[in-house]
């Protein structure tokens, strides 16, 4: 089963799952949104449970691979600007350097090649910009038996449980860490901040 084929059906249930208990780790992420007149992608926007949530006086664009998500988007915030694209967070349709701000939520770990994604954000946020990362990782050096044991079900159906973020860091070398929390689960999801370093 393909990941649009399978998010078309997940769509519907998506927000009962997960809304809850991601809020304030959202919250926190976005909060780091701080200077309003911004240009901020949000990759893999999904049914758009970050909206609510995003600070005002930036304009948005949010990208998902499936219009099933999208259709499911929120609209009403008038004090918003915010515009979606149907696209593929590994092949974003924009220039780069085009935004200041990219945001990755629950996305580096459902998308088939973590890697090419992050790569994909260094490509289009400008250089001094951030990327907020927010997701489930293994570290490096953990073993994640069980995890690693159901991932072969669990990526066919809806996200990846072997992911470790220093491999997908490795593809895009012009991002820096400047911060790295714990947020859910004991630390198995975190909320990661990069930095584009300038001249690259």
């Amino acid at each position: 089963m393909s990941l649009a084929t399978s998010y078309r059906f997940i769509a519907p249930f998506y927000d009962a799952a997960i809304a809850r208990a991601t809020v304030s780790a959202r919250r926190a992420s976005l909060a780091q949104l701080k200077h309003p007149g911004q240009r901020v992608l949000i990759a893999g926007i999904g049914t758009g449970l970050d909206v609510p949530l995003l600070p005002e006086g930036n304009r948005y664009v949010g990208v998902d691979l499936t219009s099933a998500m999208l259709d499911r988007v929120p609209r009403r915030r008038t004090d918003l600007r915010l515009d979606l694209v149907r696209g593929d967070a590994m092949r974003l349709p924009f220039a780069k350097a085009t935004f200041d701000a990219v945001v990755l939520h629950l996305i580096l770990a459902v998308v088939p090649d973590s890697r090419r994604c992050l790569a994909e954000a260094a490509r289009v946020v400008k250089p001094g910009g951030s990327v907020l990362v927010f997701d489930k990782f293994l570290r490096p050096d953990e073993r994640g038996t069980l995890r690693r044991a159901l991932n072969p079900i669990s990526q066919r159906l809806a996200t990846r449980l072997d992911v470790v973020f220093e491999d997908a860091l490795a593809a895009a070398p012009s991002l820096e860490v400047v911060a790295d929390e714990p947020a859910l689960v004991s630390g198995w999801f975190r909320r990661i901040r990069l930095v584009k370093r300038k001249g690259k």
